[in-house]
């Protein structure tokens, strides 16, 4: 029933997605961007880049706030490799670390078809060039990572220290999502894209973290 529940879930959060990235790319679409670069929901989006402008500073911050999240990759990474080289079958590495590895590759195609398929620029040049901006890659990878972590966490981490390790990631998740906002170098739009495709990601995560459960 859980799971079912799950399910219902994704495939309303999928198509959310695929309507919002859609409305980003049609609904009142101006070239407010550099280079006179096209972008949608204008209006709002130039609106919210006047009134936080952008901080090279903030961003170098968030850049580090995502680095310091995405070390939760290395280490469930090296529990699956540590299972892998002790139990030398595949087959015998824990179904959560094999269903999290899979999720984690399914997050990296998505941000590369987005890297590939340009939605909008971002609202400044990087290093001169313009870059892909939707949806914002850190609070997709951000936000994914720390909320995977957080569904299999009690499983792989001493229980005298789980509610700290949690608490530090919902930290880092919040902090790479405000900063990377208040940097601007995000449309809010963008913003706003990352955490629903994450959300739809997750949701997905579950699906098979719980499948697996009622096996």
């Amino acid at each position: 029933m859980k799971n079912k529940k799950n399910i219902i879930i994704s495939v309303v959060l999928t198509v959310l997605s695929i309507v919002y990235t859609y409305l980003v790319k049609v609904v009142d679409v101006k070239e407010i961007g550099p280079n006179n670069s096209s972008v949608g929901f204008s209006t709002i989006n130039e609106l919210f880049k006047n009134l936080v402008g952008s901080s090279n500073t903030i961003y170098k911050i968030s850049e580090i706030f995502g680095y310091l999240i995405l070390l939760l990759v290395l280490i469930y990474g090296c529990i699956g490799l540590y299972q892998l080289i002790k139990r030398k079958n595949l087959l015998k590495v824990d179904k959560e670390i094999i269903i999290l590895g899979c999720f984690y590759v399914l997050m990296m195609i998505v941000y590369i078809f987005f890297e590939k398929c340009a939605i909008n620029y971002r609202p400044i040049l990087i290093d001169g060039e313009l870059e892909a901006s939707y949806p914002s890659s850190h609070t997709i990878l951000s936000l994914c990572v720390g909320l995977s972590s957080l569904i299999i966490s009690q499983k792989y981490f001493n229980k005298k220290y789980i509610n700290t390790i949690n608490i530090i990631t919902i930290v880092l998740m919040s902090l790479v999502l405000i900063t990377r906002t208040l940097s601007g170098v995000h449309w809010i739009s963008d913003i706003i894209g990352g955490v629903i495709i994450s959300l739809t990601l997750i949701s997905y995560f579950k699906v098979a973290y719980y499948f697996k459960r009622i096996e």
